[in-house]
């Protein structure tokens, strides 16, 4: 779907207008191209004294072939294309002030679609009050850096367990990198887990074998696209209405295609069945399958009620449940929820149901999931130009579009990037996680 705005104001009438009349100026977003590296440009290191992460960031930057720097240049003209900043040495409200010091200098010095991180240590397994409110802090700092940030750069914060610096490399090259485009604003949660190194960094799901629901078209076709860019065997699945779609997917990409209507009763045992015998079991699930049925709450049907909560959150309860014992270890569960799960939606009472459900079932699922060295993780998608969104009413899909830091809507290959992280051998402490990918919208949390 064209966004007809964001070509006007990349124009040279638009470049005059849009800053003269305070119109929202969409940059265009550097998304990943094969090969293309992780950093763009060099990337200033910097850390709390007492921090315990800027040893295993420094070691992600040199294995990524990043120029990375220690001390700030004292040319006002020098860029970054990264300023990462070690807090977890912050234990108190007053060595809050080490952020002032570190960023002041040097935030209007980040690249466009440059990247700000800052790493900490989970507020809730800090022993000392001071330092677990000093790190909760951290997330107002990061999401309102992440607002004041130009030409598509983005700010994140990354939480890390004591003892789980090792498991945040796959995490850092994805924030750093060109596949979070459109990630932005955002808090993610690493533990503890079983992390792996791919054997082959640039096909890291060599080997695997992937389940992407909802897969003829959209987001769904996106995943599947990506998930086998990155060297998986991907099964493609959707009811059988979409068959023939289905079919020039998974031909596409090399994969396999399942007609498979996911909410009937033996859908489930049906999948267990099909991976055992097929593939002898699985490694990553995705549950992207999805629908709508937008009514107003008092005009609202029992049967679309019903039919969104069986696509959208019982039907992934459901399979999950039969996989558990096919699902290999080291495997990956993600699915996908909404902010309209987290913000709410006029007219969509049944599908943000369903929506927050999702997340419930994150937080519910993921721990008991860990005990069998299984991930669990949901995304939270903003405005995303698809069909769906291309039927909306042009002005709440203009809102939809400029309601948030970036000024644009994101792509469907946007969400797919953020499944194959979690997908990835190394993001095995990534767990119980719902990010949200949606340019860090003005809605939600």
């Amino acid at each position: 779907m064209t966004d007809r705005y964001q070509q006007f104001a990349a124009s040279g009438p638009g470049r005059f207008l849009v800053p003269k009349l305070g119109l929202p100026d969409p940059a265009k977003l550097r998304r990943y191209r094969p090969g293309q590296p992780v950093a763009a440009g060099p990337v200033l290191l910097g850390a709390a004294p007492g921090g315990r992460l800027d040893a295993a960031v420094a070691k992600t930057l040199e294995a990524a072939d990043a120029t990375v720097h220690f001390e700030a240049s004292e040319s006002a003209e020098a860029r970054y294309h990264g300023l990462v900043f070690d807090a977890s040495g912050v234990r108190s409200s007053t060595e809050l002030a080490r952020l002032h010091e570190f960023f002041h200098p040097v935030i209007r010095r980040v690249m466009a679609s440059g990247r700000v991180l800052v790493l900490g240590t989970p507020p809730e397994l800090c022993a000392d009050r001071h330092e677990r409110t000093a790190q909760r802090a951290l997330e107002g700092f990061v999401r309102s850096a992440g607002k004041e940030l130009k030409r598509g750069a983005t700010a994140q914060l990354v939480y890390v367990a004591p003892g789980a610096e090792d498991s945040a490399d796959s995490t850092l090259r994805f924030l750093l990198s060109a596949k979070s485009a459109y990630v932005d604003g955002q808090v993610i949660r690493i533990g503890a887990g079983t992390v792996h190194e791919a054997a082959d960094p640039a096909k890291p799901l060599d080997g695997k074998v992937a389940l992407v629901t909802g897969a003829s078209r959209g987001i769904g076709e996106a995943i599947a696209q990506v998930l086998a860019r990155d060297g998986a065997h991907v099964v493609c699945l959707d009811v059988p209405a979409m068959g023939e779609a289905l079919s020039t997917v998974a031909n596409r990409i090399s994969g396999s295609a399942l007609q498979l209507d996911i909410t009937k009763d033996d859908a489930p045992a049906t999948l267990a069945t099909y991976f055992r015998d097929r593939h002898d079991g699985v490694d990553i699930v995705v549950h992207n399958a999805g629908i709508i049925r937008d009514k107003t709450l008092g005009r609202m049907k029992p049967e679309h009620w019903d039919a969104v909560i069986a696509v959208n959150l019982t039907a992934q309860e459901r399979t999950t449940e039969a996989l558990l014992d096919v699902i290999r270890p080291g495997g990956r569960v993600v699915t996908l929820s909404s902010i309209a799960g987290i913000a709410g939606n006029v007219g969509q009472t049944n599908y943000a149901t369903s929506k927050a459900g999702v997340i419930g079932f994150v937080q519910s699922w993921s721990p008991d999931l860990a005990e069998r060295d299984i991930t669990l993780n949901a995304i939270a998608p903003g405005f995303i130009e698809t069909q769906m969104t291309a039927s909306v009413p042009l002005m709440i899909r203009e809102a939809g579009r400029r309601m948030n830091s970036l000024a644009q809507g994101g792509l469907p290959v946007d969400i797919a990037e953020a499944v194959a992280w979690y997908a990835h051998p190394g993001s095995g402490g990534v767990t119980g996680n719902v990010v949200r990918v949606c340019g860090q919208s003005l809605l939600g949390a």
